[in-house]
């Protein structure tokens, strides 16, 4: 391995070796803006060079866009990428609506949509992007197990469940990895998930590690900064007095980063990748960007070791950050804890 390649671990017990950091794609289809496709194209290439191998992606990305975008890049680096893809958030010609279903009829029609627009024979992680408490896991978790038995899935994976939820599912299928926000602005998921998959031997996939780039350092108020068009100007976090609030925050990243000689996004990827040490399970963050420049910025932050100092500065954070993450936060395992 080349001073330049990240480090590889593998996802849970059971799972696929993995590069320590992988992509997530989402943003190259909508929510942050206009993509710049030629671009986006040498974005994936980097990030294979550098050795990210898990890309992650979803049915609801775009509509199945993103899907079908990351298509030809999947299908001509077949042997060298895991390909992670979701299912379960259903939308509709009105973009306000977002349905969730899981019931095994659902799951079975998700996966070959999927594997059509993926054009590949099979998906190497499977996760359910929502979960709906109307539907028994035991049902839903049963039909994603049978698509294993199948062949068209190889392993299986959760977003956003609490840790008895997560317990629940690996009883009727090994699940190997749990993907949920986490971040040093967003660590609900300490509270019981994480040590659920610790002791499952299941891994942990933080998406928006950089807070949706709010941890950048970027944003003051995102009401003057962001265009309607993209989805952070509606979050509670990025919005006026929240916004304004949680900039303060940040000056210990950015001390942090000035003494690194590195940016506050590189101490952030930092920061939840060396949780894996904190909890003994296998992290791999997967921030999101469309740019050859910042995949490279991201990956050198692998190579990132924060001391127990520096840490024990960034451990307050999350506990002082103002507003929610979603506008509406009824779909998420925070709410289901707290109900």
């Amino acid at each position: 391995m080349s001073d330049s390649t990240i480090a590889s671990v593998r996802l849970g017990t059971r799972g696929p070796l993995v590069g320590v950091q992988g992509l997530g794609c989402m943003g190259i289809s909508e929510f942050y803006g206009t993509t710049d496709e030629p671009v986006a194209r040498e974005t994936l290439d980097a990030a294979l060079d550098e050795g990210v191998t898990l890309f992650d992606t979803a049915d609801a990305y775009g509509r199945g866009a993103n899907e079908r975008f990351l298509a030809p890049f999947f299908r001509a680096n077949r042997d060298r990428v895991t390909i992670a893809t979701k299912f379960a958030i259903v939308r509709s010609d009105d973009e306000d609506f977002r349905g969730v279903r899981n019931d095994p009829a659902y799951v079975r029609q998700s996966v070959d949509a999927s594997l059509k627009r993926l054009g590949v024979d099979v998906i190497d992680l499977y996760y359910m992007h929502r979960r709906d408490p109307a539907v028994p896991l035991a049902d839903s978790v049963g039909a994603m197990g049978e698509l294993v038995t199948a062949g068209k899935v190889r392993h299986l994976g959760l977003s956003e469940v609490t840790g008895a939820e997560l317990r629940e599912a690996h009883a009727v299928h090994p699940i190997t990895a749990l993907q949920s926000e986490w971040s040093i602005f967003s660590r609900d998921v300490e509270h019981s998930a994480v040590p659920a998959a610790a002791d499952l031997g299941i891994a942990f996939v933080p998406y928006s590690p950089l807070g949706r780039g709010f941890l950048t350092g970027a944003f003051k108020d995102a009401a003057q900064e962001l265009s309607a068009s993209d989805f952070r100007s509606q979050q509670p976090r990025f919005t006026g007095d929240n916004a304004r609030l949680n900039a303060t925050l940040l000056e210990p990243v950015r001390t942090i980063a000035a003494a690194h000689g590195a940016t506050p996004a590189q101490i952030a990827l930092a920061w939840v990748q060396q949780r894996a040490a904190v909890h003994g399970l296998p992290v791999v963050p997967i921030p999101g960007t469309r740019s050859p420049e910042r995949l490279r910025e991201n990956t050198a932050a692998t190579r990132l070791t924060l001391t127990d100092d520096e840490l024990a500065q960034l451990e307050p954070i999350a506990g002082q950050v103002a507003g929610d993450r979603y506008p509406d936060m009824s779909s998420t395992a925070v709410a289901r804890e707290r109900s």
